[in-house]
């Protein structure tokens, strides 16, 4: 089984490409590549080539592919109940409820499909909650260079014009800081602001971590002005890095009023969550949101099947991620073009002083699938079952690739 695929599509991908091309929106740029089954570490297209799959479904595929206890649980609760709406009880959200709090510090979640689904409920509550102090106190301060998902409400808060300007006018009353730049956000937030949000380690905005003292300050101020400070760790928790959330990094934690996520809790089924203090909780009363398919029994049985072996490999994440982390500086330090790496866990970026879209191109070539994002920082998001043989390999490719640049 060779890695790289051919310099053409065979005629089945191509076939494949061609129907999406004629039938479905156009608003992805996809790689030209179809994908027909993973296992483990590693994808594989319809001609069984594979490929080393360093950026899992863009955090979703934490545990890799097919992972066998991911798939008994799925065997056996789709034979039994996958769907049965809110209208009903059922015995996987309360379990997986009382988890999420013990691993968050907070206390009540609400099940969304999405981050960005969390995010909108979210900013319902810090709205509804502010609106209760203040018909005016309905201000967001967000940071540039943050995204926090697509919808009008979640684009609101995201800090790339790019993302923003063809929807534009957007929810008033958002102002956007730079990160890290305390001085600003204590002139953004005031009285009228009703939730500060921050995405700890910056994902589609580069890989870039805030400091622990300006998430510090972020949380002196809310608590100053009765604001809530929400985190958005869809892409930077969930043992991503290192710790089952990002804002847990810091000593002492600086903890949020309300944490929203989603990615990798059910291991590719579509489920995300907000968890919020009583506080937060307590703004949205019966009949101010819901979701039709949040919190149905199939995915959140396999979110607590996740986490049972996130548990198991948190020690792993930590080890290997840091062993990824020095094997890219290493690979650095020998290439002038490389700024920095940056990130933790298996959380990682690579800014580099060119643009990286063809590197990625040409990794995949190799067997190697990342990606790009702010046109210039590579983005590694490895599953957490990776091991220091996976991270070998991902390296010897790029310094392959590097070595030619």
């Amino acid at each position: 089984m060779t890695s790289a695929p051919p310099p053409v599509a065979d005629a089945a991908a191509q076939a494949v490409m061609d129907l999406e091309q004629q039938y479905v929106l156009q608003n992805y740029a996809r790689y030209p590549l179809v994908v027909s089954r993973g296992k483990g570490c590693h994808l594989y297209d319809l001609e069984g080539r594979r490929y080393l799959d360093f950026i899992t479904g863009i955090g979703v595929n934490a545990l890799g592919h097919a992972h066998p206890r991911i798939v008994k649980v799925l065997r056996e609760q789709a034979g039994l109940l996958i769907h049965s709406s809110n209208l009903y009880f059922h015995q996987y959200q309360g379990p997986l409820a009382k988890r999420l709090a013990e691993m968050s510090g907070l206390d009540r979640t609400f099940f969304a499909n999405t981050g960005t689904e969390a995010m909108e409920g979210a900013l319902k509550m810090a709205k509804a909650h502010g609106r209760a102090i203040n018909p005016e106190k309905y201000g967001i301060v967000a940071l540039e260079n943050s995204f926090h998902g697509r919808t009008l409400g979640a684009l609101s808060a995201t800090g790339q014009p790019k993302y923003r300007q063809d929807f534009e006018p957007l929810l008033p009353g958002v102002k956007f800081v730079p990160p890290n730049d305390e001085a600003a956000l204590e002139e953004a937030i005031d009285g009228r602001t009703a939730a500060v949000v921050l995405e700890m380690i910056q994902g589609e905005g580069g890989i870039c971590p805030l400091t622990a003292s300006f998430a510090r300050k972020a949380r002196e101020l809310a608590s100053l002005y009765h604001a809530f400070l929400i985190a958005d760790e869809t892409q930077c928790g969930v043992g991503r890095p290192g710790t089952y959330f990002a804002y847990q990094r810091s000593s002492p934690v600086i903890l949020p009023d309300i944490v929203v996520a989603a990615k990798p809790v059910a291991c590719g089924l579509p489920l995300g969550f907000i968890v919020a203090n009583p506080e937060a909780a307590a703004a949205i009363k019966p009949g101010m949101h819901g979701s039709t398919f949040g919190g149905g029994p199939l995915a959140c049985r396999v979110a607590l099947e996740f986490l049972d072996i996130l548990d198991e490999l948190m020690p792993a994440i930590q080890r290997v991620g840091g062993y990824f982390h020095v094997s890219l500086n290493e690979l650095a330090r020998k290439h002038g073009f490389v700024k920095e790496v940056r990130g933790f866990g298996l959380m990682l970026g690579v800014d580099l002083a060119i643009p990286g879209k063809q590197i990625v191109l040409d990794a995949m070539a190799e067997g190697l699938l990342i990606n790009c994002t702010h046109d210039t920082v590579l983005r590694f998001l490895p599953p957490y079952i990776a091991t220091e043989k996976e991270v070998d390999q991902a390296i010897r490719i790029l310094g392959k690739l590097f070595a030619k640049l």
